[in-house]
């Protein structure tokens, strides 16, 4: 009998074991979403191998991970987009060779990166700060492949005419800088979980199926940042920085890439045809059934588009300099 009862002991220990990481992830779900994104996030960084780390800039701190070394094949330094994080681009990151060298850092006021009353969040505040950032970490001791999508992009346009001798090659995805669909009401700053996926309607062609749970999470996690994304979005659409990209095309040396979403309903893909008309040889890859949040929907193909194109310009290099 006491035989008997050690194996119901067993039992009932190893179910309770069992049980208590189970019900962690019920409560996380149910009662803390916020909380289980964040682990989210946390579990695909260690899976990809990438380490979050911090460069302090007089007072300044930016929050960045990245994975691999400078090797022969150019360091990739990716910007997010309006109101995201460095971890939007982890999707692609898994689609990317790991002995690439590869920079996700988050933008001004971002997530880990120093937000402060005073700091200009103008499309040309942020070029500052990312160049900034680049000489705190040594990223341009040899030329190197930006890329940047939405707002990023149009941070990463002007950064490449700003400081052309730094960027081998570039990338711009959905690059705003061309004209918004939309005015009033901000549909990018969601304050309800039925906002939130409005925005992902917006954003996306492509329809995810998001639990209410997440939705909710993702709200609490934003919430407390909604003025300062306010404040931000204001600043990008406003006068200084609404035609940036557009006004410093002609000063864009470094080959170009632009990869757009054909159903894009918050920058409109004619933008594309623009951008191609005032950077002679640029290469234009527009993705169908996709919409603005083409990372998020066509991540592989994305991947895949940018480590081709890095490819065939450094080829490109190599020729010319193999001829002269």
């Amino acid at each position: 009998m006491a035989a008997e009862l050690d194996v119901v002991n067993l039992f009932f220990i190893a179910g309770a074991t069992l049980a208590i990481p189970i019900l962690a992830f019920l409560a996380s779900f149910l009662l803390w979403p916020s909380v289980l994104i964040k682990v989210y996030y946390w579990y695909w960084r260690r899976t990809l191998g990438l380490q979050v780390r911090y460069a302090d800039c007089g007072g300044y701190r930016f929050c960045y991970s990245y994975r691999g070394k400078p090797g022969m094949r150019p360091s990739i330094l990716m910007l997010h987009g309006f109101s995201a994080h460095k971890d939007m681009w982890l999707t692609v990151v898994k689609y990317l060779p790991k002995h690439l060298h590869i920079v996700c850092v988050d933008m001004p006021g971002h997530e880990g990166t120093t937000r402060t009353n005073t700091e200009d969040y103008s499309v040309q505040g942020q070029v500052r700060r990312i160049h900034q950032f680049v000489g705190s970490i040594h990223l341009n001791r040899k030329a190197f492949h930006l890329v940047g999508t939405s707002m990023g992009g149009n941070v990463a346009g002007v950064y490449a005419a700003c400081y052309p001798s730094e960027i081998c090659s570039m990338t711009l995805i959905c690059p705003d800088g061309q004209s918004y669909n939309f005015t009033l009401n901000i549909p990018l700053i969601p304050t309800t979980p039925d906002e939130m996926e409005d925005m992902f309607r917006l954003c996306s062609h492509i329809r995810f199926k998001i639990p209410q749970q997440i939705l909710q999470g993702l709200v609490d996690v934003r919430e407390p940042h909604n003025a300062f994304y306010e404040e931000v979005f204001m600043e990008i659409i406003g006068e200084k920085s609404r035609y940036a990209l557009q006004e410093h095309l002609h000063l864009i040396t470094s080959p170009l890439q632009v990869i757009w979403g054909k159903q894009d309903q918050v920058v409109d893909v004619s933008g594309a045809t623009v951008i191609a008309e005032l950077v002679p040889g640029c290469k234009v890859d527009l993705l169908d059934n996709c919409g603005h949040s083409v990372v998020m929907e066509k991540p592989c193909r994305t991947a895949k588009l940018i480590l081709e194109f890095i490819i065939l310009q450094q080829n490109a290099r190599s020729g010319t300099k193999k001829s002269s």
